[in-house]
């Protein structure tokens, strides 16, 4: 299962100073971060290329970036998304009822900057880490929207980088980059969610390609994918040394998605059928009966894309809790009037700034070599609870003005914080269940017995 919301690559969090950060537990909330705050002295990098300092490139880097910004971003990109139709998904079966969306798309597209850090080789922007975070900084800057939303950047890109060929990697990626083709994931079944290594789509070898067969739900707007990456049992004989990483064009012969409605109103998930799917065997990621590998990466990278969530991204919490207090309680001296609310808000904000830095953090140490592993558990659960209990606050600020569903009496963004808040409490489901994920972190992160 999937993220099904709106989720904007999480953007690092610029420092100014260099921050030793740890993560601590502690009793006065489930699985709270405390985060320990040691400046070091800051070093200043005075090596040189091309006769400038490494910070005076970084400079020069950021004034280019602003002047471009400022001369292509359109003036309707930055502004806030007022729903989900605003968000662009890009696809063969894209529709922009705004030609900005498609104008800001392919100008960033053609920096690849929709993908800053990926290799120039594979259509992206190729920027250093420092690099990434002036681009970010100043996309926040001028309140840019992000230019695609997409599973082949959060999920399956880096996945391919890691594991699938050359050959691959230059018929795939490009097109992610470009947002030509919007794909899903194949991964939980019926009988296989949690225990998603218990999976029976089965691929049958029938020479040059393999023969599908078998069901996925809870795939996230399959119907409006032009590719799904999946999982297939190739040996039934082992559980998880028998599973396949494959991908295939959702309008290959005998694949059927049917939408599942939700209290939210929407569709965004379906039950996925297929009945003698043809498969190309140059479609295979990794080897054969290796998919499991694959499988348990690209989830840490789910898993790090649903913890974003509890930055606060996403449609109905476009405008900051401040400014929404003050609309709704009044301000006085410029502050919210209620004592009471800006300490709820406050506790927010701190938590979220926290759980940014230790992203960040754990980020830098992933590209260092030292992975990721169980953290990513520790993210998913954090960033859920987080999500969850901003979406909480916004409707404790709007009061019965937060209960709206239709009709008149209600604003376009009370409707919308409504749905949101329904639609968060399945953060604690897809991408892992919230009790898989606590078992996880006590078996892994805390050494505790079975």
């Amino acid at each position: 299962m999937t993220f099904a919301g709106i989720v904007p690559a999480i953007q690092a969090v610029p420092q100014r100073s260099a921050p030793l950060l740890s993560v601590q537990f502690h009793t006065s909330r489930p699985l709270a971060l405390r985060v320990h705050r040691c400046i070091l002295p800051r070093k200043v990098l005075t090596h040189k290329r091309n006769g400038k300092t490494h910070m005076e490139q970084i400079e020069k880097f950021r004034q280019e970036t602003r002047e471009w910004l400022e001369a292509n971003c359109p003036p309707s990109m930055r502004t806030p998304m007022t729903n989900e139709d605003d968000t662009v998904w890009g696809g063969r079966k894209a529709k922009y009822d705004n030609p900005e969306a498609k104008l800001w798309l392919d100008r960033m597209a053609s920096r690849g900057w929709t993908v800053p850090t990926w290799p120039k080789a594979y259509g992206g922007g190729g920027l250093s880490k420092e690099e990434n975070q002036v681009l970010s900084s100043e996309l926040r800057r001028i309140k840019a929207r992000s230019p695609l939303s997409s599973f082949g950047i959060w999920m399956l890109g880096p996945a391919l980088l890691e594991y699938a060929t050359e050959e691959q990697k230059q018929k795939f990626l490009p097109p992610i980059v470009r947002g030509e083709i919007r794909w899903c994931q194949g991964y939980s079944e019926p009988g296989a969610g949690s225990d998603l290594a218990g999976l029976q789509t089965k691929a049958e070898d029938k020479g040059d390609h393999y023969l599908v067969n078998g069901q996925k739900i809870w795939t996230s707007y399959a119907d409006k994918a032009d590719w799904i990456f999946c999982l297939v049992r190739t040996d039934s004989t082992k559980k998880h040394d028998g599973i396949s990483f494959l991908l295939f064009d959702m309008d290959a012969g005998g694949v059927e998605a049917r939408p599942i409605s939700m209290i939210s109103g929407a569709s965004p998930f379906c039950e996925t059928f297929f009945t003698d799917v043809k498969v190309p065997k140059e479609n295979l990621v990794g080897e054969l009966n290796k998919g499991w590998t694959i499988a348990k990466r690209l989830l840490q990278h789910e898993r790090d894309m649903i913890s974003g969530m509890g930055l606060g991204s996403g449609v109905g919490s476009s405008a900051s809790l401040e400014s929404l207090a003050k609309d709704y309680y009044g301000e006085s001296n410029g502050k919210v009037s209620s004592a009471a609310l800006r300490e709820h808000i406050a506790q927010q904000k701190m938590d979220g700034k926290a759980f940014a830095l230790t992203l960040q953090r754990t980020a830098e140490e992933a590209k260092a070599g030292q992975g990721m592993g169980a953290a990513s558990s520790i993210f998913k659960y954090y960033g859920t609870e987080l999500n969850k209990r901003r979406y909480e606050l916004m409707l404790e600020i709007m009061g019965t003005k937060g209960l709206g569903w239709t009709g008149e009496g209600f604003t376009d963004q009370e409707i919308g914080v409504t749905r949101s808040w329904l639609r968060s409490k399945g953060n604690s489901i897809e991408g892992g269940t919230s009790e898989v994920q606590l078992n996880v972190v006590a078996k892994r992160v805390l050494g505790l017995p079975d």
